[in-house]
Protein backbone atom coordinates (compact mmCIF):
# COMPACT_ATOMS: atom_id res chain seq x y z
CA UNK A 1 0.00 0.00 0.00
CA UNK A 2 1.51 3.43 -0.94
CA UNK A 3 1.75 5.78 2.17
CA UNK A 4 0.04 8.97 1.94
CA UNK A 5 3.05 10.59 3.55
CA UNK A 6 6.63 9.60 3.28
CA UNK A 7 9.40 11.28 5.14
CA UNK A 8 13.02 10.06 3.87
CA UNK A 9 15.48 11.47 6.38
CA UNK A 10 13.98 14.83 6.69
CA UNK A 11 15.83 17.82 8.17
CA UNK A 12 14.56 21.24 8.68
CA UNK A 13 17.04 23.92 9.56
CA UNK A 14 16.30 27.64 10.40
CA UNK A 15 20.08 29.06 10.28
CA UNK A 16 21.77 27.55 13.48
CA UNK A 17 18.30 25.83 14.50
CA UNK A 18 17.73 22.10 14.10
CA UNK A 19 14.09 22.15 13.73
CA UNK A 20 13.96 18.80 12.41
CA UNK A 21 16.39 16.21 12.47
CA UNK A 22 16.65 13.53 9.78
CA UNK A 23 12.87 12.05 10.71
CA UNK A 24 11.84 9.18 8.86
CA UNK A 25 7.99 8.77 8.91
CA UNK A 26 5.33 7.18 6.77
CA UNK A 27 1.73 8.11 7.01
CA UNK A 28 -0.63 5.82 6.26
CA UNK A 29 -3.60 6.59 3.45
CA UNK A 30 -6.39 7.12 5.02
CA UNK A 31 -5.61 7.29 8.46
CA UNK A 32 -6.01 9.64 11.12
CA UNK A 33 -2.54 10.41 11.98
CA UNK A 34 -1.67 12.96 14.99
CA UNK A 35 1.85 14.50 15.57
CA UNK A 36 1.98 15.01 19.33
CA UNK A 37 4.55 16.88 21.50
CA UNK A 38 5.69 20.25 22.88
CA UNK A 39 6.21 23.41 21.41
CA UNK A 40 9.16 23.30 19.69
CA UNK A 41 9.46 19.91 18.55
CA UNK A 42 9.43 20.00 15.26
CA UNK A 43 5.82 18.76 14.66
CA UNK A 44 4.41 21.90 12.84
CA UNK A 45 7.96 22.28 10.73
CA UNK A 46 6.80 18.75 9.52
CA UNK A 47 2.98 19.87 8.70
CA UNK A 48 4.37 22.77 7.09
CA UNK A 49 6.76 20.88 4.88
CA UNK A 50 4.05 18.23 3.84
CA UNK A 51 1.77 21.55 2.79
CA UNK A 52 4.96 23.39 1.06
CA UNK A 53 4.93 25.77 3.19
CA UNK A 54 8.61 25.27 3.98
CA UNK A 55 11.15 23.05 2.19
CA UNK A 56 13.31 20.39 3.73
CA UNK A 57 17.16 21.45 4.11
CA UNK A 58 17.51 17.74 3.53
CA UNK A 59 15.92 14.78 2.64
CA UNK A 60 12.59 14.30 0.80
CA UNK A 61 9.02 14.35 1.55
CA UNK A 62 6.61 12.12 -0.51
CA UNK A 63 3.01 12.00 -1.01
CA UNK A 64 1.61 8.90 -2.50
CA UNK A 65 5.41 8.05 -3.58
CA UNK A 66 5.80 11.26 -5.71
CA UNK A 67 8.72 13.47 -4.47
CA UNK A 68 7.12 17.08 -3.78
CA UNK A 69 9.95 17.94 -1.60
CA UNK A 70 10.38 21.17 -3.53
CA UNK A 71 6.72 21.87 -4.62
CA UNK A 72 4.38 25.28 -4.35
CA UNK A 73 1.74 24.58 -2.23
CA UNK A 74 -0.50 25.05 -5.11
CA UNK A 75 0.29 22.04 -6.98
CA UNK A 76 0.24 19.39 -3.80
CA UNK A 77 -2.92 17.69 -2.90
CA UNK A 78 -3.74 19.06 0.40
CA UNK A 79 -5.41 21.62 2.34
CA UNK A 80 -5.00 22.98 5.60
CA UNK A 81 -7.00 23.98 8.32
CA UNK A 82 -5.66 26.28 10.99
CA UNK A 83 -6.45 27.54 14.39
CA UNK A 84 -7.84 31.17 13.53
CA UNK A 85 -9.95 29.28 10.77
CA UNK A 86 -8.69 32.14 8.35
CA UNK A 87 -12.50 32.69 7.33
CA UNK A 88 -13.37 35.50 5.01
CA UNK A 89 -15.63 37.80 7.36
CA UNK A 90 -16.96 39.80 4.59
CA UNK A 91 -18.72 36.29 2.77
CA UNK A 92 -21.32 34.55 4.05
CA UNK A 93 -20.72 30.49 4.64
CA UNK A 94 -21.48 29.84 1.38
CA UNK A 95 -19.50 31.96 -0.22
CA UNK A 96 -16.16 31.06 2.16
CA UNK A 97 -16.88 26.96 1.38
CA UNK A 98 -17.39 28.09 -2.46
CA UNK A 99 -14.49 30.67 -2.65
CA UNK A 100 -11.92 27.34 -3.89
CA UNK A 101 -13.99 26.58 -6.51
CA UNK A 102 -14.83 29.62 -7.46
CA UNK A 103 -11.09 30.23 -7.82
CA UNK A 104 -10.53 27.01 -9.73
CA UNK A 105 -13.63 28.28 -12.27
CA UNK A 106 -15.63 25.26 -11.57
CA UNK A 107 -18.76 26.15 -13.00
CA UNK A 108 -21.51 27.51 -10.89
CA UNK A 109 -24.37 24.58 -11.20
CA UNK A 110 -21.57 21.88 -9.87
CA UNK A 111 -20.30 25.08 -7.45
CA UNK A 112 -23.63 25.05 -5.93
CA UNK A 113 -23.97 20.82 -5.71
CA UNK A 114 -20.93 20.57 -4.39
CA UNK A 115 -21.21 23.62 -1.46
CA UNK A 116 -24.03 22.28 -0.86
CA UNK A 117 -22.63 18.80 0.47
CA UNK A 118 -19.85 19.82 2.31
CA UNK A 119 -22.02 22.26 4.28
CA UNK A 120 -24.62 18.89 4.98
CA UNK A 121 -21.67 17.05 6.27
CA UNK A 122 -20.60 19.33 8.43
CA UNK A 123 -24.20 19.96 9.26
CA UNK A 124 -24.36 23.55 8.67
CA UNK A 125 -27.29 23.07 5.84
CA UNK A 126 -29.28 26.21 7.57
CA UNK A 127 -26.49 28.49 7.76
CA UNK A 128 -25.44 28.92 4.66
CA UNK A 129 -26.38 32.70 4.31
CA UNK A 130 -24.95 33.80 7.57
CA UNK A 131 -21.48 35.51 8.07
CA UNK A 132 -18.76 34.33 10.09
CA UNK A 133 -19.55 36.44 12.78
CA UNK A 134 -22.75 35.39 13.27
CA UNK A 135 -21.49 31.75 14.14
CA UNK A 136 -20.14 30.05 17.37
CA UNK A 137 -16.41 28.96 17.63
CA UNK A 138 -17.53 25.79 16.79
CA UNK A 139 -19.73 26.06 13.77
CA UNK A 140 -16.57 28.55 12.12
CA UNK A 141 -14.42 25.59 12.57
CA UNK A 142 -17.26 23.15 10.72
CA UNK A 143 -16.93 25.80 7.70
CA UNK A 144 -13.04 26.10 7.96
CA UNK A 145 -13.33 22.04 7.29
CA UNK A 146 -16.15 21.90 4.71
CA UNK A 147 -14.17 24.54 2.49
CA UNK A 148 -10.84 22.87 2.86
CA UNK A 149 -12.48 19.41 2.18
CA UNK A 150 -15.25 20.84 -0.51
CA UNK A 151 -11.25 20.54 -2.90
CA UNK A 152 -11.43 16.72 -2.38
CA UNK A 153 -7.62 16.84 -0.96
CA UNK A 154 -5.82 13.20 -0.47
CA UNK A 155 -4.64 14.80 2.51
CA UNK A 156 -5.91 17.19 4.67
CA UNK A 157 -3.68 18.94 7.50
CA UNK A 158 -5.07 20.34 10.70
CA UNK A 159 -2.52 22.62 12.68
CA UNK A 160 -3.92 22.76 16.26
CA UNK A 161 -7.60 23.64 14.82
CA UNK A 162 -9.33 23.31 18.24
CA UNK A 163 -7.51 25.25 20.27
CA UNK A 164 -9.35 28.23 20.65
CA UNK A 165 -12.24 26.30 21.64
CA UNK A 166 -13.78 25.82 25.38
CA UNK A 167 -12.63 22.22 26.97
CA UNK A 168 -16.50 21.18 26.57
CA UNK A 169 -16.87 22.10 22.96
CA UNK A 170 -13.32 20.83 22.44
CA UNK A 171 -14.04 17.49 23.40
CA UNK A 172 -17.02 17.44 21.04
CA UNK A 173 -15.05 18.16 18.32
CA UNK A 174 -12.74 15.75 18.84
CA UNK A 175 -15.90 12.72 18.31
CA UNK A 176 -17.03 15.02 15.28
CA UNK A 177 -13.76 15.32 13.44
CA UNK A 178 -13.14 11.55 14.04
CA UNK A 179 -17.03 10.88 12.84
CA UNK A 180 -15.96 13.07 9.43
CA UNK A 181 -13.13 11.59 8.84
CA UNK A 182 -13.72 7.86 9.08
CA UNK A 183 -17.12 9.38 6.91
CA UNK A 184 -14.83 10.87 4.01
CA UNK A 185 -11.87 8.51 4.13
CA UNK A 186 -9.39 11.25 4.00
CA UNK A 187 -5.78 11.19 5.22
CA UNK A 188 -6.15 13.45 8.17
CA UNK A 189 -2.61 14.76 10.01
CA UNK A 190 -3.19 16.78 13.39
CA UNK A 191 -0.73 18.52 15.01
CA UNK A 192 -1.61 19.16 18.78
CA UNK A 193 0.44 19.07 22.08
CA UNK A 194 -2.81 18.19 24.03
CA UNK A 195 -2.00 14.18 24.52
CA UNK A 196 -5.96 13.84 25.27
CA UNK A 197 -6.89 15.10 22.36
CA UNK A 198 -3.97 12.85 20.20
CA UNK A 199 -5.06 9.85 22.39
CA UNK A 200 -9.18 10.37 21.77
CA UNK A 201 -8.84 10.92 18.04
CA UNK A 202 -5.47 9.21 15.98
CA UNK A 203 -5.43 5.87 14.70
CA UNK A 204 -1.82 6.27 15.41
CA UNK A 205 0.27 9.25 16.31
CA UNK A 206 3.98 10.04 16.55
CA UNK A 207 5.31 11.35 19.65
CA UNK A 208 7.65 14.48 18.90
CA UNK A 209 10.74 16.15 21.10
CA UNK A 210 13.64 18.49 20.03
CA UNK A 211 13.17 18.03 16.15
CA UNK A 212 13.20 14.07 16.56
CA UNK A 213 10.35 11.81 16.68
CA UNK A 214 10.80 9.28 20.06
CA UNK A 215 7.76 6.84 19.15
CA UNK A 216 5.40 5.65 16.50
CA UNK A 217 2.07 4.03 17.58
CA UNK A 218 -1.50 3.53 18.18
CA UNK A 219 -2.27 5.46 21.14
CA UNK A 220 -2.53 2.37 23.42
CA UNK A 221 0.58 1.27 22.35
CA UNK A 222 1.99 4.29 22.76
CA UNK A 223 0.49 4.53 26.65
CA UNK A 224 0.88 1.51 28.01
CA UNK A 225 4.53 0.78 26.24
CA UNK A 226 6.36 3.96 26.33
CA UNK A 227 9.47 3.83 24.45
CA UNK A 228 11.60 5.91 27.09
CA UNK A 229 11.22 8.13 30.08
CA UNK A 230 10.28 11.53 27.64
CA UNK A 231 6.88 9.71 26.32
CA UNK A 232 6.08 7.71 29.60
CA UNK A 233 5.79 11.47 30.74
CA UNK A 234 4.26 13.33 28.17
CA UNK A 235 1.71 11.11 27.16
CA UNK A 236 -0.34 10.86 30.36
CA UNK A 237 1.20 10.49 33.85
CA UNK A 238 3.75 7.98 34.52
CA UNK A 239 5.67 6.99 37.49
CA UNK A 240 9.68 6.55 36.10
CA UNK A 241 11.58 4.74 38.57
CA UNK A 242 15.25 3.72 38.00
CA UNK A 243 18.06 3.21 40.70
CA UNK A 244 17.85 1.85 44.40
CA UNK A 245 14.15 2.15 44.10
CA UNK A 246 14.15 -0.14 40.94
CA UNK A 247 16.93 -2.33 42.08
CA UNK A 248 14.11 -2.68 45.66
CA UNK A 249 11.57 -3.35 43.71
CA UNK A 250 12.40 -5.54 41.43
CA UNK A 251 15.54 -6.95 41.77
CA UNK A 252 17.42 -4.33 39.14
CA UNK A 253 18.34 -0.71 38.59
CA UNK A 254 17.29 -0.73 35.21
CA UNK A 255 14.22 1.95 34.42
CA UNK A 256 10.81 1.15 34.03
CA UNK A 257 7.68 2.56 34.51
CA UNK A 258 4.23 2.40 35.70
CA UNK A 259 0.98 3.91 35.15
CA UNK A 260 -1.02 5.91 38.17
CA UNK A 261 -4.24 4.44 37.47
CA UNK A 262 -2.13 0.83 37.61
CA UNK A 263 -1.43 1.05 40.96
CA UNK A 264 -3.62 -0.28 43.89
CA UNK A 265 -3.92 1.64 47.91
CA UNK A 266 -4.35 -0.31 50.16
CA UNK A 267 -3.82 -1.17 53.90
CA UNK A 268 0.05 -1.74 55.53
CA UNK A 269 -1.28 -5.25 56.14
CA UNK A 270 -2.94 -6.00 52.76
CA UNK A 271 -1.18 -9.29 51.13
CA UNK A 272 -0.35 -9.22 47.80
CA UNK A 273 -0.92 -12.16 45.73
CA UNK A 274 1.71 -13.66 43.60
CA UNK A 275 3.17 -12.09 40.57
CA UNK A 276 2.59 -8.44 41.93
CA UNK A 277 5.04 -5.81 43.56
CA UNK A 278 4.14 -3.91 46.93
CA UNK A 279 5.63 -0.94 48.88
CA UNK A 280 4.86 0.57 51.90
CA UNK A 281 4.79 4.18 52.10
CA UNK A 282 3.42 7.70 53.78
CA UNK A 283 1.00 9.80 51.64
CA UNK A 284 2.19 13.20 51.58
CA UNK A 285 -0.63 15.14 49.18
CA UNK A 286 -4.10 13.59 48.24
CA UNK A 287 -6.03 15.37 45.91
CA UNK A 288 -10.24 15.07 45.32
CA UNK A 289 -10.60 15.35 41.47
CA UNK A 290 -14.35 13.58 40.60
CA UNK A 291 -14.20 10.72 39.51
CA UNK A 292 -10.62 9.82 41.19
CA UNK A 293 -8.63 11.11 43.07
CA UNK A 294 -4.71 11.89 43.08
CA UNK A 295 -2.19 10.94 45.74
CA UNK A 296 1.66 11.18 45.90
CA UNK A 297 3.25 8.61 48.80
CA UNK A 298 6.72 8.69 49.71
CA UNK A 299 7.70 5.10 49.47
CA UNK A 300 11.23 5.89 50.96
CA UNK A 301 13.44 6.25 48.08
CA UNK A 302 10.99 7.73 45.81
CA UNK A 303 7.59 9.27 45.32
CA UNK A 304 5.10 7.26 43.33
CA UNK A 305 1.69 9.16 41.91
CA UNK A 306 -1.31 6.99 42.52
CA UNK A 307 -4.95 7.43 40.74
CA UNK A 308 -7.74 5.51 42.80
CA UNK A 309 -11.27 5.47 41.56
CA UNK A 310 -13.71 6.98 43.94
CA UNK A 311 -16.00 4.31 44.12
CA UNK A 312 -16.66 4.62 47.91
CA UNK A 313 -15.90 7.78 48.56
CA UNK A 314 -18.67 10.78 49.42
CA UNK A 315 -19.16 14.45 49.30
CA UNK A 316 -15.50 15.44 47.86
CA UNK A 317 -13.73 13.04 50.61
CA UNK A 318 -10.82 11.51 49.85
CA UNK A 319 -9.71 7.63 50.45
CA UNK A 320 -6.64 8.10 52.05
CA UNK A 321 -5.91 11.39 54.36
CA UNK A 322 -2.26 12.97 54.39
CA UNK A 323 0.50 11.42 56.81
CA UNK A 324 -1.70 7.63 56.21
CA UNK A 325 0.58 4.76 55.80
CA UNK A 326 -0.46 3.15 52.99
CA UNK A 327 0.61 -0.18 50.91
CA UNK A 328 1.25 0.37 47.31
CA UNK A 329 0.51 -3.00 44.76
CA UNK A 330 0.83 -3.27 41.01
CA UNK A 331 1.36 -6.58 38.91
CA UNK A 332 5.09 -6.94 37.47
CA UNK A 333 3.18 -6.73 34.16
CA UNK A 334 2.22 -3.21 34.72
CA UNK A 335 5.98 -2.37 35.17
CA UNK A 336 7.26 -1.11 31.56
CA UNK A 337 11.01 -1.30 30.92
CA UNK A 338 12.30 1.89 29.34
CA UNK A 339 14.77 2.19 26.72
CA UNK A 340 17.92 4.78 27.18
CA UNK A 341 18.19 5.59 23.77
CA UNK A 342 15.76 7.65 21.61
CA UNK A 343 13.71 5.07 19.57
CA UNK A 344 11.40 5.72 16.45
CA UNK A 345 10.43 2.20 16.56
CA UNK A 346 6.57 1.78 14.63
CA UNK A 347 5.03 -0.68 17.53
CA UNK A 348 2.46 -0.66 14.89
CA UNK A 349 4.09 -2.48 12.54
CA UNK A 350 4.46 -1.76 8.60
Amino acid sequence: MTAAVDFQQVSKHFGDVVAVDQIDLVIRDGEFFSMLGPSGSGKTTCLRMIAGFEEPTSGRVLLHGNDVSTLPPYDRDVNTVFQDYALFPHMTVTENVGYGLMVKKVPEPERRRRVKAALALVHLDAHGDRKPAQLSGGQRQRVALARALINRPSVLLLDEPLGALDLKLRQEMQIELKALQREVGVTFIYVTHDQEEALTMSDRLAVFNEGAVEQVGTPAEVYENPSNAFVAGFVGVSNVIAGTAALRLRGSADAFTVRPEKITLGQPADLVPSGWIAADGEVIEATYLGMYSRYRVDIGDTVLVVASQNLDVDHGAVGATVGTRVRLSWQEKSSRPLQTARTTTDTAGP
